[in-house]
């Protein structure tokens, strides 16, 4: 215990100093008595840590890495990368988000009238205009979203009597488990629904949904498969066909495509084919804030409105704001060209290319100890979309004869911008497809942190 040094020894080092114009003085104290607390538990665990300054250091830089939400390069090709925040916002968007967060709105308030309002109204005259909806509802996000529109299903099946079971038919091709663990039997059995399974998981026809309801069928529930695409001998059921029983129709379209993108469903046509709620995510290829946003028949929005859980899941005010102004360039046809998702997915290869090959050049230039070139590379939607869509781009691929590739990543992961790329055929990729402005700035930044 004793050869452990003390917090002032620790923070007058010349490297303590950078922490501290990084992070602050009280954050970085913090995390030096963080990391010497640790040294200490591992002595009396029986363990021997390094006990220099330089270690506790190192320990510290760890613990303030894993704190609070940070800018991250993000170059690896998957554009609505989950795990680094999906879409986006275009610069509209943020500055109707800082204009909300800055200031006082009329969130809830009818500047008309000058008594209160709703919440629920904003968006909505833009959602009912882009996908010819009756009306819409915003809520935080879109496994919410689902589990609203179920709820409220049930709760008015048992509002109006009848039976005390309510049932919602669903395929079993559809009966799907995305990311963070969201389950739609579970989601079914939350809202209080009997699920009933119609179909084999490749197969299913509409007369195995018209044999499957009866006087206890509430609705029918569509739902995309998302994140995975089963090919061969395969049959299901569109909205539209669904529609037909004079069933309402749940559809669950997950990625929000107001726009044609491959085979992805658009919003408007699952509206247009009869769906009675439609439901999406906003921070997919929408390319908007998180959310999610249901739109269709104002008897079941209503419904949606009236039950508990939409006070639960209710969007904020920088959710709302960053919605309304994404909503509003595709109104005004601006989409492809204002909001970044939409521009990543749609930029020729060849605009790539010559990304790749200006970013391979500063590199060798600032670094050439790198083995540095620039290679063809596939660039995915990602985030729950089109899970076979490959995007043609291109890459630069670094390599050393000092470091390998595992421990190259890491170490960009590790610089004061992390820098996170992909391991493969024993190289770091960097894929620009997923680079933003300034982006390449922040790599040369990290490779000049590796290289010292």
């Amino acid at each position: 215990m004793r050869d452990l040094p003390a917090v002032d020894a620790v923070l007058r080092s010349p490297r303590a100093e950078a922490l501290v114009a990084r992070h602050g003085r009280a954050g970085t104290t913090a995390a030096v008595r963080e990391a010497l607390e640790l040294a200490r538990r591992e002595i009396l665990a029986g363990g021997r840590p390094e006990a220099s300054e330089e270690a506790v250091l190192a320990t510290a830089e760890g613990v303030l890495s894993a704190r609070g939400l940070r800018r991250v390069v993000n170059a690896t090709g998957v554009v609505l990368h989950t795990n680094l925040g999906r879409s986006v916002l275009s610069e509209a968007a943020v500055t109707a988000a800082v204009g909300a967060a800055s200031s006082y709105s009329n969130l809830e308030y009818d500047v008309a009238a000058g008594r209160r309002g709703s919440r629920y109204d904003h968006a909505v005259p833009l959602l009912k205009e882009l996908t010819g909806a009756e009306d819409a509802l915003v809520v935080n996000n879109c496994a919410g979203a689902t589990l609203l529109a179920l709820s409220a299903v049930v709760a008015e099946a048992r509002e109006e009597g009848g039976t005390s079971e309510p049932e919602v038919v669903v395929s079993r091709g559809q009966l799907i488990e995305i990311g963070g663990g969201f389950r739609i039997p579970e989601v079914l059995e939350l809202s209080g629904a009997h699920m009933r399974e119609v179909g084999t998981t490749n197969r299913t026809r509409l007369s195995d949904y018209r044999k499957a309801t009866n006087e206890n069928t509430r609705a029918l529930l569509w739902v995309h498969p998302s994140n995975f695409e089963v090919e061969g001998f395969t049959e299901s059921v569109g909205v539209g066909e669904l529609a037909s029983l004079g069933l309402p129709v749940v559809a669950d379209v997950g990625s929000g495509a107001l726009l044609p993108i491959s085979d992805e469903p658009v919003v408007e046509k699952a509206v247009r084919d009869g769906a009675s709620l439609t439901i999406f995510s906003g921070d997919k290829l929408l390319g908007g804030p998180q959310a999610g946003i249901v739109v269709g028949e104002s008897r079941w929005i209503s419904a949606m409105k009236r039950h508990p859980l939409c006070r639960a899941l209710r969007a904020d005010k920088l959710c709302l704001a960053a919605l309304e102004a994404t909503l509003y360039a595709y109104r005004d046809g601006s989409a492809r060209e204002e909001l970044p998702t939409l521009k990543m997915l749609g930029a020729p290869a060849e605009e790539m290319k010559d990304r790749a090959t200006r970013l391979a050049a500063e590199i060798a230039g600032a670094a050439p100890n790198l083995f540095v070139d620039v290679a063809p590379s596939v660039a995915r939607s990602g985030g729950g979309t089109l899970p076979l869509y490959e995007v043609p781009s291109y890459a630069v691929r670094l390599g050393s004869e000092g470091i390998g590739a595992d421990a190259m990543a890491e170490g960009l992961r590790s610089a004061a911008t992390p820098v996170v790329g992909r391991v493969a055929e024993g190289r770091l990729w960097l894929d620009v497809r997923t680079l933003l402005k300034g982006d390449e700035e922040a790599i040369l930044d990290a490779i000049g942190e590796l290289d010292g």
